[in-house]
């Protein structure tokens, strides 16, 4: 009877012993960890897609807007071009952004308005502005560098029945606009489904992306929404006609063609 029950227990400390490293690979995971896999994560080389964003007020008014997107990787590096094409009063205006991912390097951000003819740099103070109306910012529209934020994974949460990472991010920058970022992050997918944003004051807003599905193999956002409760506004953004790894010119991403007005 002894013998046994003695390999009963070793076999049981065999099967502890080997899972261990398992277990240990799985606490050593860190926040920057997880925010590494989020920015290394496969979205093609570039990309191309129709994008409907409904802005809704405090009254439950509407406005809808539509555009074409486009982006190109240039290496870490990446730039991107949203042009508006409806309604009249928007058409034609252009955002072009080149995002560098040295830390140290501030993006370039341009803002083409037809009715004035004139191609504005977006810089400084004005990066924390709302971009169209929206509830995302331009910076908010940007990737963000890794570095620029310091990360904790604070634990794991089930939403919409997907396991998820939870990390909080601190920005480097004191003067930044946001004080903290918590981030819901799909293990599956790599992707941040939820985040809140705070400032000294509380909660400023909420993200979350309502329909991820995979597209050419590539996880995919085809609806997101920002939530403002301060100023009782949301923005719903459905991505649509999405194309991957199609050989967008590098022509798309100059001054000069947004401030011609046209984009194909």
């Amino acid at each position: 009877m002894c013998g046994k029950l003695c390999f009963i227990l070793m076999a049981a400390l065999i099967l502890v012993a080997g899972l261990l490293p398992l277990n240990t690979q799985a606490q050593a995971l860190t926040g920057r960890e997880v925010m590494v896999m989020v920015d290394e994560r496969d979205d093609g080389k570039d990309r191309k897609s129709v994008v409907e964003m409904t802005l809704v007020n405090h009254r439950g008014k509407k406005r809808v807007r539509k555009m074409l997107s486009y982006s190109k990787d240039y290496g870490k590096d990446a730039k991107k071009l949203m042009y508006f094409q409806k309604p009249m009063d928007v058409k034609g205006t252009s955002f072009l952004s080149w995002e560098y991912d040295n830390p140290g390097t501030d993006d370039d951000k341009w803002l083409y308005m037809p009715a004035l003819r004139k191609v504005r740099r977006i810089s400084g103070k004005s990066t924390k502005d709302y971009f169209m109306g929206s509830d995302f910012t331009y910076d908010d529209m940007g990737d963000r560098n890794v570095d620029e934020d310091t990360h904790a994974l604070t634990g794991g949460a089930v939403l919409h029945g997907v396991d998820c990472w939870v990390v909080e991010s601190v920005p480097v920058d004191t003067d930044d606009y946001y004080d903290k970022k918590i981030a819901w992050v799909r293990k599956d997918a790599n992707v941040v489904v939820k985040a809140e944003y705070y400032d000294a004051q509380g909660l400023i807003k909420t993200f979350c992306v309502r329909d991820l599905k995979k597209q050419d193999n590539i996880w995919t956002i085809f609806e997101m929404e920002m939530k403002n409760p301060r100023e009782n506004h949301t923005t719903i953004m459905k991505i649509r006609n999405v194309e991957y790894n199609i050989g967008v010119a590098d022509s798309f991403f100059k001054v000069a063609t947004i401030s011609r007005g046209i984009v194909r």
